[in-house]
């Protein structure tokens, strides 16, 4: 969601410094934005709506600077509600990743005490906070401790102080310091976005405080006060590259690097695909969790580890999971795919899961996430940079993880590693087809006008169509609705007239009849059909052929899904790579 910046050092302009991180937490999704500066022990603050600009404004030259992308939850979308906000005597600014859950509590009661409000964040309820401790605390960072103790929910906030010194603690929402060269000094969402400048990361963990004053950091437990030993990793993101090269959109940059993501997936050791095998069938009761394409990624997970492994998997949808929580404990598996390993409501379950000695698997894209750090199994993606909001090459890397720990589970991990090989060249040669593309985009563009599109999938497709659904909605903002072919006529055949387009997505395996006759439904009703399938068939209106890869024919069906989504939001002209209202990396409940 929100996405938090420092820097200090004397190597760089921290105006320079701080605008470039911002640039790079951009794909995390954002509706406004600030930066604030020290120069000549005072504090100046910049605010804007809309995108990162290239410059500071009027912002002086400064070694220590703070910045911050907001994405609304209290307030409208305002440079008032925008980051950092001042303290009242301008001595320190803060921003703020979370939401305050007792936000209403907090805040009658310093109204009472007399402080004023002059944004609807509440962020600004930290702020006060914060002097109001600091009336009897010894120091900033002890007023700072004492109130983020008070606060409930997610968050994560960072403080400039007008003698330079930063301070930043943890509980939920990420955040990441980085050390780079000459003593520069970077903290973050993401390693990502100081990724180029720094050689070694420390990742806070919840309940962490750390302070940057003077090249000095110290890190402290933010419950004790106590002080902890950083721990330093070595920067694996240093020299990725963030290029968009030749292609118009990362989306469609991303969509291309699909053949490669599956290839990494195969290139993880047989080893530890094996030991977690083992580990899922002895366990008690087995739960892949996720949230929006993770969400879809989850249940493929567990309809191949049902498919292939004979296990019974239950799919959690992380939001949705609190009925499950009193069920979860020891001699269970928790299988979580996440491109950032951030996911608030995910972890949250997993959190819990985690304290009840509960088994713990995760894939994840994002080095140091605390998603891995809670793992017991951890996989890495390494599938590069996913810069555009909507996630696809990402969403690939996981059901492809998905469907080989499923067969090593079945025992033919071999067998799923040759059949992941296959359809990555598969993959590859599709996105190569010019004239494959050039269909892909005559359909987009006429299905990009279309009020309503429905998406009919079964089997190893339900989910596939499900994501296609997510995707449309997401860069189009055309309502789409993925239907199980089932369960059509169990109620959404009331919706098949004239004039309704759907789109269904099959493979040769043995629910292909059941589809086809839900398709003879369709069309009887006066609907349009647009088939991607290996074969043409009598009652689709248009079809789109895809070849036939057997039990990895799902996460070849999922490209041509993305590439409709990506084309109808180029023919919309919309912004592709950042759709309204959501975020990369969603990391508030």
């Amino acid at each position: 969601m929100c996405g938090i910046f420092g820097y200090a050092g004397e190597k760089r302009d921290a105006r320079e410094a701080v605008l470039e991180g911002l640039q790079r937490l951009e794909y995390r999704g954002y509706d406004s934005w600030g930066v604030g500066v020290v120069s000549d022990d005072s504090i100046s603050v910049d605010k804007h709506v809309g995108l990162v600009g290239k410059d500071a404004g009027t912002l002086p030259k400064s070694h220590i600077g703070i910045g911050h992308t907001r994405w609304a939850t209290h307030g409208k979308v305002t440079n008032e509600n925008a980051h950092p906000h001042y303290a009242s005597d301008k001595s320190f600014a803060l921003a703020h990743n979370g939401i305050v859950e007792n936000v209403a509590a907090l805040k009658s009661s310093l109204q009472k005490d007399g402080y004023a409000f002059i944004s609807e964040t509440d962020t600004e309820v930290i702020v006060r906070l914060i002097e109001r401790r600091r009336r009897t605390a010894k120091s900033l960072a002890e007023a700072i401790r004492l109130s983020f103790k008070e606060l409930e929910g997610r968050n994560t906030i960072i403080v400039l102080a007008r003698d330079g010194e930063i301070i930043a603690a943890r509980n939920g929402s990420p955040l990441v310091l980085g050390i780079g060269a000459k003593s520069e000094i970077y903290l973050s969402s993401d390693v990502f976005s100081c990724a180029p400048h720094v050689k070694s990361i420390l990742v806070l963990d919840n309940g962490e405080m750390v302070t940057v004053c003077d090249g000095e950091i110290s890190l402290v437990n933010i419950l004790t006060g106590k002080s902890i030993k950083p721990v330093y990793e070595k920067n694996l993101l240093k020299d990725v590259s963030v290029s968009k090269g030749s292609y118009d959109h990362y989306m469609l940059k991303e969509i291309n690097e699909a053949p490669f993501v599956i290839r990494q997936v195969v290139k993880e050791s047989d080893a530890k695909y094996r030991a977690l095998a083992r580990a899922i069938k002895k366990a008690r009761r087995v739960y892949t969790i996720g949230s929006g394409t993770a969400g879809a990624a989850a249940a493929q997970m567990a309809f191949y580890l049902r498919l292939y492994g004979g296990i019974e998997a239950k799919e959690l949808i992380g939001a949705e999971a609190y009925e499950y929580k009193s069920l979860i404990g020891k001699g269970d598996i928790l299988i979580a795919p996440s491109q950032s390993g951030e996911t608030a409501d995910v972890l949250e379950v997993l959190e819990l899961a985690h304290t009840r000695k509960a088994t713990i698997a995760s894939f994840v894209n994002m080095p140091g996430s605390m998603m891995t750090r809670l793992s017991d199994h951890k996989f890495m993606a390494n599938a590069g940079p996913e810069i555009c909001v909507m996630s696809t090459k990402i969403f690939v890397s996981q059901i492809a993880w998905g469907y080989l720990v499923a067969k090593a589970v079945e025992g033919k991990l071999a067998e799923g590693k040759r059949n992941l090989k296959k359809v990555a060249t598969e993959v590859e040669k599709l996105l190569a087809d010019k004239k494959f593309i050039r269909e892909v985009k005559d359909h987009a563009e006429r299905l990009a006008h279309k009020e309503h599109l429905y998406l009919l999938g079964k089997g190893q497709n339900l989910q596939i169509v499900r994501e296609g659904m997510v995707k449309i909605i997401e860069g189009s903002y055309v309502h789409a609705h993925a239907i199980p072919a089932g369960d059509l006529k169990h109620y959404a055949i009331t919706l098949m007239a004239p004039d309704v387009s759907v789109v269904t997505t099959i493979s040769n395996d043995e629910v292909c009849a059941s589809v086809l006759n839900a398709v003879h439904e369709v069309r009887a009703r006066g609907a349009s059909v647009f088939g991607i399938a290996p074969q043409m068939n009598e009652n689709f209106d248009d079809f789109l052929a895809v070849p036939d890869t057997g039990e990895t024919s799902a996460i070849l069906n999922v490209i041509p899904l993305q590439l409709l989504a990506y084309y109808m939001a180029v023919a919309l002209d919309h912004n592709v790579d950042k759709p309204r209202n959501i975020a990369k990396s969603v990391t508030v409940k």
